[in-house]
């Protein structure tokens, strides 16, 4: 599932591409693409077409673009998209062949280049939803935490609050309600460079450990971030259907067996919540067992 750089790289490229566009046709080719929006196809369609897509905007994983009326005027609604495990938001030429994956198409009033929402698992989906004031954090999407890379993040607020809960500190960092954008990839990479290891207990994390394991969760996504994320298939691209490369770079995240960076150990995989999980056991000790 795309992460918080994968998800802010379209962002971006939606800004770019998107953003100040009037719509001036929308096709919907499967309902599962749109069974977020309640109200149907139908109303999906009516609710879009005619209106701009203002702007760009990213909360954890997921996009929302805000509407303007065709006077301009804030509509209070915004797109809001949730790419799943396969989604993509591509911009194409009218003229470039459809995907055999696509779900909805977009095209606008100027002629230019279309936006298509593809998504091979459908797991992915798209609705017109409530934007307070125009610009403001879709309900839907109101429960996700900042991120950190976020100017607003707080640190002490999220050392704080980290501390308190009697969880394993992976588990933790999964947890969208608080920190957002942060999945399975950069949560092991972040642990790697703070040298942590997924099952220590939050509660027993020192202020010097949270604060290295914030400092490696920033430096991992804008790192991953600058090379414009991870791809390890075709299913997640940019919006001009680019690939990120942050996978030359991955520490211990599926490089089972491989040597750390660091030490030279072999990197061990886990299980963990039916998933794996990839650390150093040389510089990511397992923490003791608590007493009874």
């Amino acid at each position: 599932m795309p992460e918080l750089p994968e998800v802010e790289v379209v962002r971006r490229g939606l800004a770019r591409w998107v953003a100040g566009r009037t719509v001036a046709s929308v096709e919907v080719h499967h309902p599962r693409a749109v069974r977020r929006h309640l109200e149907g196809t139908e109303h999906f369609v009516g609710a879009l077409t005619g209106r701009t897509l203002t702007a760009a905007h990213r909360r954890g994983k997921y996009l929302w673009l805000p509407l303007a009326e065709p006077d301009g005027t804030a509509s209070g609604r915004a797109l809001v998209a949730h790419l799943g495990m396969s989604g993509q938001l591509l911009v194409e030429k009218p003229s470039q062949p459809d995907e055999s994956h696509l779900r909805a198409r977009f095209t606008f009033t100027d002629g230019g280049r279309e936006l298509r929402f593809v998504d091979q698992r459908t797991f992915g989906g798209l609705a017109v939803e409530d934007a307070p004031d125009g610009e403001g954090v879709p309900p839907r999407v109101a429960h996700i935490a900042i991120d950190p890379l976020d100017p607003s993040f707080d640190e002490s607020g999220f050392s704080a609050a980290l501390r308190r809960r009697r969880t394993e500190v992976k588990r933790a960092l999964l947890d969208q309600t608080l920190v957002g954008g942060v999945g399975n990839i950069y949560a092991d990479e972040a642990l790697w460079r703070a040298r942590l290891h997924g099952t220590r207990p939050t509660d027993r994390l020192t202020r010097a450990q949270v604060a290295d394991l914030l400092d490696g969760v920033r430096s991992v996504l804008g790192e991953a971030l600058a090379q414009g994320g991870t791809s390890f298939d075709s299913l997640y691209v940019d919006v001009n259907g680019q690939s990120g490369y942050f996978s030359r770079f991955l520490a211990v995240y599926g490089q089972v067996d491989r040597p750390c960076p660091r030490c030279g150990t072999p990197i061990v995989r886990e299980s963990f919540m039916n998933r794996s999980s990839y650390s150093c056991p040389q510089c990511q000790p397992r923490p003791r067992a608590r007493r009874s």
